[in-house]
């Protein structure tokens, strides 16, 4: 990145606050790490002391801003997030361009499904037999598409991804590295002494724009299928049990964990190391503040925190009673010592 102040500002349709319309931006970072030369934004109040002290050599502010920081150059724009992600989309880290073809390495089985001028198939990627591959998909080096595996246009796997036999994956599916789409649900019956592995004989599916982060796993389910509903963005380190479903454009954020057959309704937000316990539901638009544990179903259209998971309301009055826990007891210690001394008067 190397671009003016002056041709910043236009990129972005800003007004160029302060600052010397030919100085040069190399570069891009947060408030606190921006250094001379880097473009940074601001674009909530609560940073307005990181603002005041940052060293980038520009900022995105929002338009009106008044508290301008000295000696650094600001841009005026109506949405200073948004704007910086376009700087970012244009001049950072740019994702290598889609090449069709096949590697010769990578292993094809028989019957596959695919025009090969114009899917991507990367080094020592294995496709089993029948899998049907979409227009535009590229499976990345090292992956691994089970035989009968349907994939969707323009859907792809990042390396060492896999997808286990007859799973079905829609349009523009992202997987990054690590994910594992179908092994086994975790099923086993006690039976004379011994865990006996129940059969997972299911399928996932998922549906179209579905991202998925890396290590995540989606098992199998038992019978019928697992499936992750359109729009749904997964991150990293999520364990989803079979026979789940997970409705449309859910956010589930990492090191949650959802046990089989759960059902989560459309628009849900489950916040990080969230647990939701097996065969229960959460309604649509429900959110999950950081570490709930959804012991049992909870209506949609409602924040829930604590372990069990209740209304945040309440569960905000329960920490409230016991951070007051070390007055009380105070005050229990001293009405004991007031009573000890009265029963002690002739």
């Amino acid at each position: 990145m190397d671009i003016t102040l002056a041709e910043l500002s236009a990129f972005v349709r800003g007004d160029v606050l302060c600052g010397d319309l030919s100085q040069t931006i190399t570069g891009f970072a947060s408030l606190q790490e921006a250094r001379a030369g880097d473009l940074s934004f601001f674009h909530d109040a609560r940073y307005l002391e990181r603002l005041q002290k940052t060293q980038a050599g520009a900022v995105l502010v929002p338009q009106g801003c008044s508290d301008l920081p000295a000696s650094v150059a600001c841009i005026a724009v109506s949405d200073p997030s948004r704007a910086f992600e376009q700087v970012v989309e244009k001049y950072g880290f740019q994702p290598a361009p889609f090449v069709p073809g096949i590697h010769p390495t990578a292993v094809i089985g028989k019957g596959m499904i695919v025009d090969a001028a114009k899917v991507s198939i990367a080094a020592h990627a294995v496709i089993g037999d029948e899998a049907q591959l979409a227009d535009g998909v590229e499976v990345g080096a090292g992956c691994y598409v089970g035989s009968r595996t349907k994939i969707g246009a323009g859907t792809k796997l990042f390396a060492n991804s896999t997808v286990h036999d007859q799973c079905i994956l829609g349009e523009r599916v992202i997987l990054h590295s690590g994910v594992v789409i179908g092994a086994d649900g975790f099923g086993y019956e006690f039976d004379k002494g011994r865990h006996r592995k129940v059969r997972q004989a299911g399928i996932v599916q998922i549906d179209n724009d579905v991202e998925i982060g890396a290590g995540t796993t989606v098992d199998r389910a038992r019978f019928g299928r697992t499936w992750i509903g359109e729009g749904t963005k997964i991150d990293n380190l999520v364990q989803i049990g079979h026979n789940v479903i997970v409705g449309k454009h859910c956010i589930i954020v990492a090191c949650t964990a959802i046990a089989g057959s759960a059902q989560i309704g459309d628009y849900v937000v489950i916040a990080a190391q969230s647990g939701v316990a097996g065969h229960v539901q959460v309604g649509s638009q429900a959110t999950l503040a950081g570490r709930s544990g959804v012991t049992k179903s909870l209506p949609g259209g409602k924040t829930y925190l604590g372990f069990p998971a209740v209304p945040v309301s309440e569960e905000k009055r329960r920490l409230a009673s016991i951070n007051r826990l070390p007055q009380l007891m105070k005050r229990v210690k001293e009405m004991e010592q007031m009573i000890a001394k009265l029963t002690e008067r002739p």
